[in-house]
């Protein structure tokens, strides 16, 4: 069996641009025994290979007025990642491979020209000397040249990681040989530059950013969040839309303005197999992401939930629907269960709901067992929900604000388990349709351009205010409405991931939805 003794180091810096660097040491080592058994034996042995990771120092960019101002020129500073192997004198060779990342985990840096000029570049020399050109998911950029105020010329060439964040391939199953008696050394180069462009950068005084230089023995899974941010590029390039406000795009203007990327349209790859291994995922185990909040991606049940999930007890009610009561039905289910927003007390209280406390929080997590259970976040639901004028009298944006940013009561429910938001569905849409009244969102222009639709009168989270027993759900021609909490509806259940979940397979298409772990 083989063994592996791992040391990391944690190194602080900088002051503008902050890096953290971890280095990590490993060796290997095993004896053949007697009838093929084994057993590790002492580290200082001869007959091991020895892989070991460093990194020399840490990246620090300390940006002052006094450093870098007209004429200043660009600053720079620079770290070395080592690989060095050195093979068992019983084998007299040893072969592996290893990776290497950059990962951006928090940046604060902003372009601060009209025309974008890159400002921090990385620039990455692989161990024979060539510079690194391709990095998926960062642009390189070639040649920028800054003059300084001796006449002098600096040219810079590298990787634009001004805005960037996420984890970033420098190199995959890189190969180190070497012998017993010369340990191979390989070693990779990172410098990071600010580009000092000769106009008002103050724009990015006091910023930071925070990374790492990753070099190691296994592949680094990227978490969810990371491995979906990383298919943006552009906003509507896969589904993704970043709502930070801007834009070029029709609506930009009516984004969240949250920083949140969210999948809208029609059919976005945003399907993930969740609370099943087979190999090929059941259809009652699709889940798909309604976006990134932050470090978090939210997910909601493809198809309505039914008692086996969600149980016969709490707001359960015997009536069902069938795939027949409404032509707009797209789901697969020939019966779907119904259950009250709140019979308990007839109140559109939360934390009052059966649904709530035994159906979604209870039978659910029971149901999906500890292994699932344990990949959710428990969260702060925004549950003060907003008047009918708030609501579905107006475009999503402004829902958006009416619901999460200012409701009418500044009521939360901490749990793992919720429903939809109004505006989840909204921004569920494609941006033409952001502007349109949630109220009047029964046309097939809606409908079919917002992949959150499913075709039967559906609970939403939020209280309708005007009323002490009413709650907002989706029709089943498409628009928002509201109905009594004593009501009996459909229901999928919705909620965040844990942050440390990662990405391990799939597209994110029905047939080859995402995996997780």
């Amino acid at each position: 069996m083989t063994d592996r003794k791992k040391l990391e180091k944690y190194l602080i810096i900088g002051v503008i641009a902050l890096f953290v660097v971890i280095s990590a040491t490993y060796a290997f080592f095993q004896a053949q025994l007697g009838d093929g058994a084994q057993t590790d034996v002492d580290i200082g042995s001869n007959t091991t290979d020895s892989l070991t990771f460093d990194v020399n120092n840490a990246i620090n960019l300390n940006i002052n007025q006094f450093n870098f101002g007209v004429g200043a020129g660009n600053l720079a500073s620079s770290a070395t990642a080592t690989a060095t192997l050195l093979a068992n004198n019983s084998s007299n060779t040893a072969t592996y491979t290893y990776y290497v990342y950059f990962k951006i985990n928090s940046n604060e840096f902003t372009y601060t020209t009209s025309d974008s000029k890159p400002e921090i570049i990385l620039t990455v020399t692989d161990p024979t000397g060539q510079p690194v050109t391709s990095i998926d998911g960062l642009t390189y950029v070639q040649n920028i040249q800054t003059t300084t105020s001796d006449g002098s010329t600096q040219t810079v060439s590298g990787f634009d990681i001004t805005t960037a964040t996420g984890t970033f391939a420098v190199a995959s199953a890189y190969s180190i040989t070497a012998n017993s008696t010369t340990p191979t050394t390989q070693n990779w180069e990172f410098t990071a530059t600010f580009i000092n462009l000769d106009s008002d950068q103050q724009g990015n005084t006091g910023k930071q950013m925070d990374a790492e230089i990753i070099i190691q023995q296994n592949e680094l899974k990227p978490t969810l969040a990371e491995y979906i941010t990383n298919l943006y590029t552009e906003d509507g390039e896969n589904g993704l839309y970043y709502h930070d406000g801007v834009g070029s795009y029709t609506n930009a203007d009516q984004e969240a303005g949250d920083n949140s990327y969210r999948f809208s349209g029609a059919n976005p790859n945003n399907y993930v197999c969740f609370g099943s291994d087979a190999a090929s995922c059941p259809t009652d185990n699709l889940y798909r992401i309604i976006g990134v909040f932050g470090d978090q991606v939210k997910l909601i049940k493809h198809e309505y939930a039914n008692s086996d999930l969600l149980g016969t007890n709490g707001d359960y009610n015997s009536s069902t629907y069938t795939n027949s009561s409404s032509s707009y039905y797209k789901g697969t289910k020939t019966t779907i269960n119904r259950y009250y927003w709140n019979n308990n007390t007839d109140n559109n209280t939360w934390s009052e709901s059966n649904l709530n406390t035994v159906n979604l929080n209870t039978n659910y997590i029971n149901n999906i067992g500890n292994k699932w259970s344990s990949l959710i976040a428990t969260t702060d639901w925004k549950v003060g929900g907003n008047t009918s004028s708030n609501i579905y009298s107006v475009p999503v944006k402004q829902i958006y604000q009416n619901e999460i940013v200012n409701p009418a009561e500044a009521t939360t429910y901490r749990a793992k388990i919720g429903l939809m938001y109004v505006s989840d569905y909204g921004y569920a849409a494609s941006p033409d349709n952001w502007t349109t009244n949630l109220g009047s969102y029964d046309n097939n222009t809606n409908r079919n351009n917002n992949w959150m639709f499913m075709g039967l009168n559906e609970w939403t989270i939020s209280r309708w205010s005007d009323y002490s027993n009413r709650a907002f759900y989706v029709y089943n021609t498409g628009f928002v409405g509201n109905n009594g909490v004593s009501a009996t509806i459909a229901v999928r259940p919705s909620f965040y991931l844990e942050s440390s979940v990662t990405y391990v397979s799939g597209s994110g298409s029905k047939a080859e939805p995402l995996r997780i772990g």
